[in-house]
């Protein structure tokens, strides 16, 4: 059997993993950059002031973005593809929100080889910003 077949069967309904991750203007700056999204809600304090949101806020993105950490890094891990991700931004992410991002696997598809997960971002005062959740497979080595 191979490490990776090891892999999916050592996955549990239940188990799951978080990151930790404090937004800064410069994780802003430069997913503005990867992305191409200069949005003035992001980027210019004066003309967001003017918002519903009465300030600079993080892309939505950005946040969801730590889920992918979550997913590649922990569970399933390494080898993981995504399929499918839904989302659902409940509360708006700040500079200098810490954000935790939980992942917790809620079913699985032997036959497919498919894991589903519960994705959640909350913020440090355990406000949930973000839910959704994804759908992944591990990859054949």
């Amino acid at each position: 059997m191979d490490v990776e077949a090891d892999k999916y069967e050592e996955i549990q309904v239940g188990d799951r993993a978080e990151v930790i991750h404090t937004i800064t203007e410069q994780d802003i700056q430069t997913f503005g950059e990867l992305s191409g999204d200069f949005n003035p809600l992001h980027f210019d304090d004066e003309w967001a002031k003017n918002t519903l949101f009465k300030g600079r806020i993080a892309h939505g993105l950005l946040t969801a973005a730590f889920i992918s950490t979550a997913i590649g890094m922990h569970i399933p891990g390494a080898g993981t593809i995504y399929l499918g991700q839904s989302l659902r931004f409940h509360k708006p992410v700040r500079i200098n929100d810490t954000i935790t991002a939980v992942v917790e696997v809620i079913g699985k598809d032997d036959k497919k080889r498919h894991i589903r997960l519960k994705t959640t971002c909350t913020n440090q005062e355990g406000t949930t910003v973000l839910d959704g959740e994804a759908l992944v497979t591990v990859m054949k080595h």
